[in-house]
């Protein structure tokens, strides 16, 4: 199956979740995350705003705002393609909204691209080995593609987005570990290898 045919399963997917069940599964997925040790030691944590049909990461902003951390969002620049990390402090207010549902900052500070500790990353879908397949913008492979980027990656996603095999070029970028509403899975490097089974920290 090749990603555009893949794309199309894995949307289907996600549309036919109820907001009640999209809710809950999106609690638990938030709970997995701030559990981790990798948001646990971050002081500037990168998550990114839902689309609608998307995990909600709000749970998990709201958690880092708590813990004291700094909140950092891509703005999008749809004419040079590309991502400025940029730190918010509201859900609220700051925000212009597209067709699509997508928020992009309209203001926040550019935080550098060294003092980011973890990125936290959407998909619409991700393999067992960490392979990531975006909407086709290739905006999180440019970025993090960006030899200043130190931080951890991490895909955030519901489970009925975790497929077997993705097929992946060489820009195609990994995530380090996957966040999902039933537990953990980490892998062993960029080349993106499974490090062990699933690992389950509801």
């Amino acid at each position: 199956m090749d990603k555009a045919q893949l794309r199309r399963e894995l949307k289907n997917r996600l549309l036919e979740m109820d907001e009640p069940q999209r809710g809950e599964k999106s609690r638990k997925a938030c709970q997995n995350l701030v559990s981790t040790l990798q948001f646990q030691s971050a002081s500037a944590v990168m998550m990114f705003l839902s689309l609608p049909h998307e995990v909600d990461t709000s749970e998990a902003i709201l958690h880092a705002w708590q813990l004291g951390k700094t909140v950092v969002v891509p703005k999008l620049s749809w004419q040079q393609r590309h991502m400025i990390p940029v730190q918010i402090n509201s859900l609220e207010t700051g925000f212009s909204t597209g067709a699509s549902g997508l928020r992009n900052p309209t203001t926040g500070v550019p935080i550098p691209f060294e003092d980011i500790d973890l990125v936290v990353t959407p998909g619409i879908g991700f393999d067992k080995k960490g392979n990531r397949l975006g909407l086709g913008g290739s905006y999180y492979d440019r970025f993090f593609a960006n030899k200043k980027l130190r931080a951890a990656r991490c895909g955030f996603a519901f489970a009925e987005q975790v497929v077997d095999s993705i097929p992946v070029t060489e820009r195609d970028e990994p995530v380090d570990f996957l966040v999902i509403d039933e537990g953990v899975i980490y892998f062993n490097n960029r080349k993106g290898e499974q490090d062990g089974p699933l690992s389950s920290q509801q």
